[in-house]
């Protein structure tokens, strides 16, 4: 597969995020709309952060100003909704009780969200998005204690660190250092070195602990969501690139991801996944880490392509779908899995063009 110099598959998918209403009035996006019961899951705070990541990178793809206006409105949602004043932390769904029934606050979720207010400032200069992401990433530090780990969930309003759990988001992990991304771009931005300081923390017990991740799940279906949080820890690595042991970190974690992914794809698959080893593999090649596989990467970008939806309802015409199992989609039309996948297309075609730039800070 070549990708023609327009991505038709990029136009389609900005469009279901702009008309589909993944994204509501208030400007919060939902989780995923549920294309079996016809609705959108409530809006969450971590999807929100993405969807500003995600609706300047189609800006700067298209220049259409409507991606512009949809990216404002995420961030003031963040900034003046999510961010509760009181506790001084950006809670979980704005502080309605999440799926295990009490309000909390994820660590993970706090660094896209900083992310996403960063990427709005650095387009826009305008101070409110940097005030908010210095309020998120003092959440970060104070409330989450990298030193230990970081914890990954707090119950709100005590703060208190929820006790680890089996399933990966629930628990420490490698795969938070996606989030402490957060802190290295803040100390860009500001010049203040204490928060690269904390990258280097969790970047440090990251590198530690990462060959034990995948190895600590057996059952192929929640292997795969390994990999997806796996893949985190190799998009978290791409500030250090140049660094020996980051270098080699991303070349056994792309090797083991594509081993892992291909074995288990036949039974279930996920579009992020996909997704997310195309981009890290591009990066890793651009930036020195790794020689690019070819024939992986265009079989990556041909299986992300397959996710897409083509439907007359605007609520599913042109979003990806989170997974198939057993060969069937699964009926979650989902703006993450949307996100890497034009993202991980998009650059698969600049590649192809000789294009590519590897600005790690405009990775979803």
């Amino acid at each position: 597969m070549h990708l023609s110099s327009k991505l038709p598959s990029l136009d389609r998918a900005g469009s279901w995020f702009l008309h589909s209403g993944i994204q509501e009035p208030s400007g919060g996006v939902a989780r995923y709309y549920l294309s079996d019961a016809g609705q959108n899951r409530r809006v969450s705070t971590e999807i929100t952060g993405y969807a500003v990541s995600t609706f300047l990178y189609l800006h700067t793809r298209s220049g259409e100003r409507a991606y512009l206006e949809a990216a404002r409105r995420a961030g003031r949602f963040l900034a003046e909704v999510a961010w509760d004043p009181g506790l001084r932390v950006i809670p979980f769904e704005c502080g309605k009780a999440d799926d295990a029934g009490q309000p909390r606050a994820y660590f993970f979720d706090s660094g896209i969200i900083l992310r996403g207010l960063l990427g709005w400032w650095r387009a826009t200069g305008e101070p409110w998005a940097l005030e908010c992401a210095r309020n998120c990433g003092a959440s970060m530090a104070r409330d989450f204690a990298p030193e230990a780990g970081p914890h990954p969930i707090l119950e709100l309003p005590s703060k208190r660190p929820l006790p680890p759990e089996p399933r990966w988001s629930r628990s420490p992990g490698c795969y938070q250092l996606k989030a402490a991304l957060s802190w290295y771009e803040l100390g860009e931005a500001t010049g203040e070195e204490y928060w690269p300081r904390h990258y280097e923390t969790v970047l440090r017990k990251a590198l530690e602990s990462h060959a034990a991740f995948l190895e600590a799940e057996a059952d192929p279906e929640r292997l795969m969501d390994r990999l997806h949080a796996y893949c985190y820890f190799l998009e978290g690595l791409l500030p250090c690139a140049d660094r020996p042991e980051c270098a080699e970190a991303l070349r056994r974690g792309i090797g083991e991801t594509g081993r892992l992914l291909r074995e288990i794809a036949p039974r279930f698959e996920r579009a992020d996944v996909w997704a997310q080893l195309l981009r890290v593999r591009l990066y890793a090649d651009a930036l020195g880490a790794d020689q690019l596989d070819s024939a992986a990467a265009q079989e990556e970008a041909c299986r992300v392509l397959t996710f897409q939806l083509v439907a007359e309802d605007p609520r599913m015409a042109g979003g990806f779908v989170f997974g198939r199992r057993g060969g069937a989609f699964l009926p979650h039309v989902n703006p993450v899995s949307t996100a890497f996948s034009i993202q991980a297309l998009e650059m698969w075609r600049q590649h192809q063009e000789g294009e590519f730039q590897p600005a790690w800070h405009t990775l979803i």
